[in-house]
């Protein structure tokens, strides 16, 4: 008979090691993740300038939100492999928020948005998401490209751009004639441009060890090093301490974003912040999870994870962050196995920020303009508008007017109305309804078929039918082919039917009999 194995146990005086965090510590294939946080790190750092500036604040805001992205978002769960940090698609709307109730007031924006995902994670409305129409959200991300790519461009001329997005488009002839007589700086167009052509040819040169490095921080770092070799009278990012730069909502702030708007322009801010953010980092989500065969993402706690980062993010006066699908796909393309990749790179942003600040003063602003040009025309679905038009005129109608409407207005509206069009859409495409009239002899009896789904928006060519049947030939109605009949159609129905039996001595039949009318 065998005897059961001994249980090993610590000698006296020893502390029993943790054996779960020793295990869970050497699962990490650090091989692979902490290569791919380098990556990310890179392609992240000039994005986290870039979104400050264009946002009108510090570029070490936009750094912070990226360190929170990472050492806070990316211990949580919910997405293993996407990446948090300060977004493009949220740079107009925080600009226009800047400008409107001043720079002390955003943390307070942010944390209000923090607040509210917590709220909707605990609600599970996270999965909800997923129920938008996809022509909307592709047409958010196309009005947001295209607002920021019209907008950077003054920027990488060194001009202010206008305020509103028809303007800032009228503005374009004159600005092109600007950049090209001269009367734009031409050294700030020059860089600019050549930023831009780095950024756009860098993935097709031959060097593969060039192709690792990634194309922004090749752009960017080649832009800097020529302007300090050259000494260009161009304008460069301005440097401040990261403990400088970041401030806790008081009541000065309270106070200002209170005295500068009403309570409901305030609420729809911080109600634009969530719903974009949110559904930017859930649908990005969904796509970083077709790109790998790990874990899939838990829609309501990616949601909450959001929340806890946006909070942090508010309470420290930073830029609201959302799950970026840029950095994510290169965590997934470098390898990426677990979520020590993205955390690693929040050290790497917190480390950088801290060590070398004085790196970022010799980025000119051009530069940056330019990496957020490419990012904004990046945002805008060339191939699927194509084969929308293709295939699905109206979804292709819901996504163009969806992002003329958010430029033409602003990003909620725009999206408001978008949402409204995709119901309606939805609603006249539910509400076929076929019409069928036939004669039946020898009694040339006529039958009147419907199917399909009776609804109000059908009405006016129903009663057109109807009324049009002539009244010395007996009429069949049959409705049993119908799958809906709503109210008004039942109404008018019953209305129709009493009408014809008073005007006319040929028999009516229904069939099935229709419901009773109230």
């Amino acid at each position: 008979m065998s005897r059961p194995p001994r249980r090993r146990t610590a000698p006296p005086g020893r502390p029993r090691r943790p054996l779960g965090a020793l295990r869970a510590l050497r699962a990490v294939p650090w091989r692979y993740d902490l290569p791919s946080s380098l990556v990310v790190f890179l392609v992240a750092l000039p994005l986290c300038v870039g979104v400050a500036v264009a946002s009108g604040v510090p570029a070490e805001l936009g750094l912070m939100t990226g360190i929170v992205g990472g050492l806070v978002v990316g211990l949580l769960p919910g997405s293993s492999l996407q990446v948090s940090g300060p977004a493009a698609g949220l740079t107009v709307l925080v600009y226009e928020a800047v400008q409107r109730f001043g720079p002390g007031a955003l943390g307070l924006l942010v944390l209000g948005t923090g607040l509210l995902q917590l709220a909707m994670g605990a609600l599970r409305l996270g999965r909800w998401f997923r129920a938008m129409s996809a022509s909307v959200v592709h047409g958010m991300l196309a009005g947001i490209g295209l607002t920021l790519l019209f907008g950077q461009l003054y920027a990488l001329a060194d001009r202010r751009a206008p305020a509103t997005g028809p303007e800032k488009i009228a503005g374009l002839p004159v600005l092109l004639r600007d950049a090209v007589t001269g009367a734009a700086t031409p050294s700030a167009v020059a860089l600019g441009a050549g930023t831009l052509l780095v950024l756009v040819f860098w993935k097709h040169l031959p060097a593969k060890v060039v192709q690792n490095v990634p194309a922004p921080l090749a752009a960017v770092g080649l832009a800097a090093a020529v302007t300090a070799a050259a000494d260009l009278p161009v304008a460069r990012v301005r440097v401040s301490g990261l403990l400088d730069v970041v401030h806790l909502p008081d009541r000065a702030a309270l106070g200002a974003l209170a005295g500068s708007a009403g309570l409901g322009t305030v609420l729809g801010t911080v109600v634009a912040f969530t719903l974009i953010a949110s559904a930017e980092t859930l649908f990005s989500a969904a796509a970083v999870d077709r790109m790998h065969h790990g874990p899939r993402t838990d829609y309501d706690r990616e949601l909450t994870a959001q929340g806890i980062g946006n909070t942090v993010c508010g309470l420290l006066g930073a830029l609201p962050m959302t799950a970026v699908i840029v950095r994510s796909a290169a965590n997934v393309q470098a390898g990426a196995r677990t979520k020590a990749s993205r955390t690693l790179h929040g050290v790497w942003l917190l480390l950088f920020t801290a060590l070398l600040p004085g790196a970022l003063g010799l980025v000119p602003l051009t530069a940056l303009a330019a990496v957020l040009v490419h990012a904004g025309a990046k945002l805008v679905p060339v191939r699927r508008i194509v084969a929308l038009c293709r295939e699905h005129r109206g979804e292709a109608l819901v996504l163009g007017v969806t992002a003329t409407a958010i430029i033409a207005t602003d990003l909620f509206e725009g999206v408001l109305i978008g949402i409204g069009l995709a119901v309606a859409k939805s609603a006249w495409q539910t509400s076929h309804l076929q019409i069928g009239v036939e004669e039946l002899h020898p009694e040339r009896v006529l039958r009147v078929r419907l199917s399909g789904n009776a609804t109000f928006l059908r009405l006016p060519r129903l009663l057109d039918t109807l009324e049009r049947l002539p009244a010395d030939r007996p009429v069949e109605l049959d409705w049993s082919g119908l799958r809906h009949l709503d109210h008004a159609c039942t109404v008018a129905l019953a209305s129709w039917a009493t009408q014809h039996r008073a005007r006319s001595s040929a028999p009516l039949a229904v069939e099935p009999p229709l419901p009773a009318v109230v």
